[in-house]
């Protein structure tokens, strides 16, 4: 089944013509399944620690969906301004994946601490037991170093606590990607920065996080990537200068093309627009701005480590979990 979010018949003729155009790689994919109702998602807390009020509210929404939610033993846990220490907030991961009873993963928040949790996270556990994991601003640490090791999808995503106040539209592509999660979904932006089409896996996600991974042993790879990227409450010299800082650091040679999700409060949209087309200048490529997917709402999902065929002329993006 394809899902069009806002896609006039153009671009579905554009999308599903560049469809039979993509090769798939050989790369043996390791895929989850699907939600039905009734079924179980586990919630982890592998960053900050959470408001308990939004992370019911949230709750409340994923029962309203139909799924029976597991909240485990631990997850309440405060260490600083983290839910937990490092060793523990990893292992309610771990075990989550281990447990053949729950389907999918959903973390509590994001905001800071997901680094952290990285060299006690057991990758082998999550490529051989595959499950949507959910997730999205500092939660990217993660699901970038989950899709280089699992060779499985990641979900960019709601957290829980952020569907308290979700849209209807975000919830819509919640269960979408649940409870069909091979559907193909195209998703449309607003503004095409620099024309063209390219396909290549998807990647990124939230570039204050993408840059803090540089240097270190689980640094992203870009390489034949489509680039998303979306980002909060940084004002625009920030973005210049990470951007900059990829660029430098050769992170962004071999990039196919770039989408731009929301950067909620980050200042004036048309500055973040002209650092991005000037920071890519020398990496000729299509550029689409303008995708309801980061932190503003509507925030919808986005399976990344899957293969996407972008569109900045048509100002589309289309993905499906399975083609890589």
């Amino acid at each position: 089944m394809v899902k069009i979010f806002c896609l006039p018949l153009v671009g579905v003729v554009r999308f599903v013509l560049n469809l039979t155009r993509v090769n798939l790689m050989s790369a043996q994919v390791h895929l989850p399944s699907s939600l039905k109702a009734g079924d179980a998602i586990g919630v982890c807390a592998p960053s900050g620690a959470f408001e308990p009020a939004l992370l019911e509210a949230g709750i409340a929404q994923l029962r309203k969906m139909g799924f029976f939610v597991h909240l485990p033993p631990g997850l309440n846990e405060v260490s600083g301004y983290l839910a937990g220490n490092d060793r523990h907030r990893a292992a309610l991961v771990n075990d989550l994946f281990k447990s053949t009873e729950i389907k999918a993963v959903f973390c509590a928040r994001g905001g800071f601490g997901a680094l952290r949790v990285l060299p006690f996270l057991d990758f082998t556990l999550l490529k051989n037991s595959p499950k949507l994991l959910i997730g999205f601003s500092d939660i990217t640490a993660i699901l970038s170093q989950g899709i280089e090791q699992c060779t499985s999808p990641m979900i960019h995503g709601p957290v829980i606590t952020s569907l308290a106040g979700a849209s209807v539209r975000t919830l819509e592509s919640l269960f979408q990607i649940m409870t069909e999660p091979f559907s193909q979904i195209v998703i449309r932006g607003r503004q095409t920065l620099s024309r063209g089409s390219a396909s290549g896996i998807l990647k990124g996600g939230n570039l204050a996080t993408l840059v803090s991974m540089v240097g270190t042993p689980f640094q992203p790879d870009f390489e034949g990537s489509i680039l998303f990227l979306e980002d909060t409450a940084e004002p625009a010299y920030k973005i210049d200068r990470m951007l900059t800082q990829l660029r430098l650091s050769g992170l962004l040679t071999g990039v196919k093309g770039v989408v731009l999700g929301s950067f909620d409060r980050c200042g004036d949209i048309a500055d973040i627009h002209g650092i991005v087309a000037e920071v890519f200048n020398n990496y000729p490529m299509p550029i689409l701005a303008g995708v309801d997917a980061g932190h503003g709402e509507p925030n919808l999902c986005i399976p990344l480590g899957s293969k996407a065929i972008l569109d900045a002329d048509g100002q589309t993006l289309g993905v499906r979990i399975g083609d890589n």
